[in-house]
């Protein structure tokens, strides 16, 4: 019989999209041999749609894929199991309709340890990291906390809330560019993707950009501007992770401030993502090491990629970030590094299932009464 995964995307979040895309390369991706999909759509405003309206979210090629698995109906909708086709929001956390939750959600209430908490409440697998460590490696601000008690080293930034901005706005941009100076890079604490992201070379492009960023989140983090190589490195595992060889985005329009969210998802071709980075046998062990120690820091399970900083005038490395649900397009680099690693896609999201279910028996040996 086989094991049917809940492919839960699109959500409350300013990468609803990249989610979406997300989901498709799982959805085409995954092994029908051993697994059945289940489409779950929440959507921007946070309704829950049926697997019929989700799979209309996909485009053609997704569809056509699914109906020629489960079989349809003239009208083209999907008629696998009535009862998928019944449920609603609780019903469709259930064992009845799913065996497994593949939440393919980016950003605020996906990453952020709010549905792993309901999948908790569900008594339901999930593919990821659970509540602790997706809510804290959600915030970055927080995030470089942990990082640092680990040994972990880390660039200069200041946070503060966008109550404290709007409150008084001249006090902050003098508390940011004394303490960290021009250029910085601003960004919403709890999101990805690079979305509300900017650089700052002054104090009016400060204020522009912090402006920017509290559109997305209470919070706002600023960071010291290095000049550097970005670096990432994806991790897999329980109690015993896994890293994968280090990829980088290879950017040939040097005048491009940063990869931006167009730049990395629009298909300009003014990137190239390369794995294995390059860079030594000697570095690239050195960046899986702290992948892994990163990973560990926030106690994270099943899936993260760790972003680096590679300082170009003295070679030190830097762990910028974590992401606990990184992108998996066709376009992104968790994939595309494991590939390089020699783990094709297929395999790793039958991996991230199987460590999803031993998560869950071994939580499950925890007594929960007297």
């Amino acid at each position: 019989m086989k094991t049917r995964v809940g492919v839960i995307f699109g959500g409350r979040s300013g990468e609803h999209e990249i989610s979406i895309r997300s989901a498709k390369t799982v959805i085409e991706q995954i092994d029908h041999e051993k697994y059945d999909v289940v489409p779950i759509a929440i959507t921007a405003e946070g309704m829950w749609l049926s697997p019929v309206e989700s799979l209309a979210l996909m485009n053609e090629t997704t569809q056509a894929l699914l109906s020629e698995l489960y079989g349809t109906a003239n009208t083209g909708e999907l008629v696998a199991d009535q009862r998928k086709l019944l449920a609603v929001a609780p019903s469709l956390l259930s064992s009845d309709i799913i065996d497994v939750a593949f939440p393919v959600l980016h950003g605020t209430f996906g990453e952020d340890g709010t549905i792993q908490g309901l999948f908790e409440m569900a008594d339901l697998p999930y593919v990821g990291c659970g509540v602790l460590a997706s809510s804290t490696g959600m915030d970055k601000a927080f995030m470089k906390i942990l990082f640092r008690d680990a040994g972990l080293p880390i660039c200069n930034y200041v946070w503060f809330l966008r109550d404290e901005w709007e409150r008084n706005r001249e006090a902050t941009l003098t508390q940011v560019a004394d303490k960290l100076g021009f250029p910085c890079f601003v960004k919403p604490a709890n999101l990805g993707s690079s979305v509300g992201v900017s650089k700052a070379t002054d104090r009016g492009t400060l204020a522009l950009a912090i402006e920017l960023a509290a559109e997305y989140d209470r919070k706002i983090i600023v960071e010291e501007g290095l000049e550097m190589r970005e670096i990432e490195c994806a991790v897999m595992g329980n109690d015993s992770p896994e890293a994968s060889l280090p990829g980088e985005y290879l950017i040939r329009d040097s005048s491009k401030a940063f990869l931006d969210y167009t730049e990395k998802y629009s298909g300009t071709g003014n990137n190239e993502f390369v794995v294995p980075a390059p860079v030594s046998d000697e570095l690239a062990n050195k960046i899986r090491q702290m992948a892994v120690t990163a990973f560990k820091s926030i106690d994270g399970s099943g899936l993260a990629r760790v972003d680096f900083f590679l300082r170009n005038d003295n070679g030190a490395l830097l762990v910028n970030e974590i992401n606990t649900m990184p992108g998996l397009t066709d376009a992104s680099g968790f994939p595309k590094m494991w590939a390089g690693t020699g783990k094709p896609f297929p395999q790793v999201i039958d991996e991230l299932i199987q460590l999803a279910i031993e998560r869950h028996n071994d939580k499950k040996k925890n007594k929960t009464s007297k």
